[in-house]
């Protein structure tokens, strides 16, 4: 089976919500409709990772989604999943957690991870600064094809799918 994997990234807050997911939907509609498999890789760090989680399950409920998997990345064990695992097992179709060495590289570490497992990073980036931002600057740089959803459309990078 050949399986498409997506990441995503964003701002933790993102100024036009919903711009945004009106453009992740059809990204991730056309992706099930059309890929084989698709495995959307996510964090849970911010307002667009629970915009691309939410949007990700609406879509699933309305099209045969027997070909894809919502999957959480998290950067390292944390209380919030160790106290909440089965909501959020119940929530995610997979849950993996990155080992990284050190506390303070563990998002940045886990963050790279996401993009080079990637065929597509989706990301929400509408500031030059932050770590979406400096994310997306290390998946362009590895040569990743990527789209932002973010309103602004000077920060637009669009590929096709």
């Amino acid at each position: 089976m050949n399986t498409f994997t997506v990441s995503f990234f964003g701002h933790r807050q993102i100024d036009r919500p919903f711009e945004a997911e009106e453009r992740l939907e059809k990204i991730i509609r056309e992706l099930i409709r059309n890929k084989e498999y698709v495995e959307f890789l996510v964090g849970r760090n911010g307002e667009f990772d629970q915009l691309v989680s939410s949007t990700i399950r609406r879509v699933k409920k309305t099209v045969d989604d027997t070909n894809s998997a919502l999957v959480l990345v998290l950067p390292y064990l944390t209380a919030e999943y160790i106290n909440n695992k089965t909501s959020f097992e119940n929530y995610y179709d997979e849950i993996e957690v990155f080992e990284s060495g050190h506390f303070r590289s563990a998002f940045q570490q886990r963050n790279r991870s996401m993009v080079d497992r990637s065929d597509l990073v989706v990301c929400c980036i509408e500031r030059d600064e932050g770590g979406a931002y400096k994310t997306v600057r290390y998946a362009q740089k590895t040569n990743k094809k990527v789209m932002n959803v973010a309103y602004r459309k000077e920060m637009q990078e669009i590929v096709s799918i």
